[in-house]
């Protein structure tokens, strides 16, 4: 029975690797796209102009302790997740009126990076 199973599960382990390759790509340019476009204002662990990033996925919009949230963010009933995330970065304020993030990431495939990255930093 071992034997019989056993290309079963290497033919699994080689089909699953180049998803787990190009998801780690994927990782590492939405890293790098992270320092491009969102360190000015925000940083991994600490609030700066933004919250801090780190566990934003899973996290409940506008619950940063001691964060100074606009009030359509304190009062948003949403949680970061790809979709959430997704429609934020693509227009935060047409997303969530009365917001205060001005940055627009217009292209799909960096705004999954982006995306990517930020749920690797949520463990």
């Amino acid at each position: 029975m071992f034997t019989t199973a056993l290309p079963v599960v290497l033919a699994l382990v080689l089909l699953t690797a180049p998803a787990q390759a190009q998801s780690g790509q994927q990782v590492a340019q939405g890293q790098r796209l992270w320092q491009k476009r969102c360190a000015e204002c925000h940083a991994l662990d600490t609030d700066e102009t933004g919250p801090h990033h780190r566990g934003v996925f899973g996290r409940r919009a506008g619950s940063v302790k001691g964060y100074d949230y606009s009030h359509a963010l304190r009062g948003a009933n949403l949680q970061w997740d790809e979709n959430s995330l997704d429609r934020w970065l693509t227009n935060p304020e047409k997303f969530l009126p009365g917001q205060n993030m001005d940055v627009r990431v217009s292209n799909p495939a960096e705004r999954a990076a982006l995306i990517a990255y930020l749920k690797s930093l949520s463990g």
